[in-house]
């Protein structure tokens, strides 16, 4: 099985969708977390409070994508 500790995603790629369209779950999209981000999609942002959540996680480097691999 394949297994690192970093993913593919880019970390800064990920911000700035997350600081731009963060409230509709784009950066969730991006990260492979699809359910989560058609959540975030219908209640913008987990009515911005997930959004800011998101902001505070991928800006500290301890947001993951959708295997569990840090963006960095």
């Amino acid at each position: 099985m394949y297994n690192k500790s970093k993913s593919d995603k880019s970390w800064l790629v990920t911000l700035l969708l997350a600081i731009f369209l963060g409230y509709v779950g784009i950066h969730r999209f991006y990260a492979g977390k699809i359910g989560t981000g058609i959540l975030w999609l219908v209640t913008a942002g987990l009515f911005g409070i997930g959004w800011i959540i998101d902001l505070i996680l991928i800006a500290t480097f301890n947001f993951k994508d959708s295997y569990g691999q840090k963006i960095t």
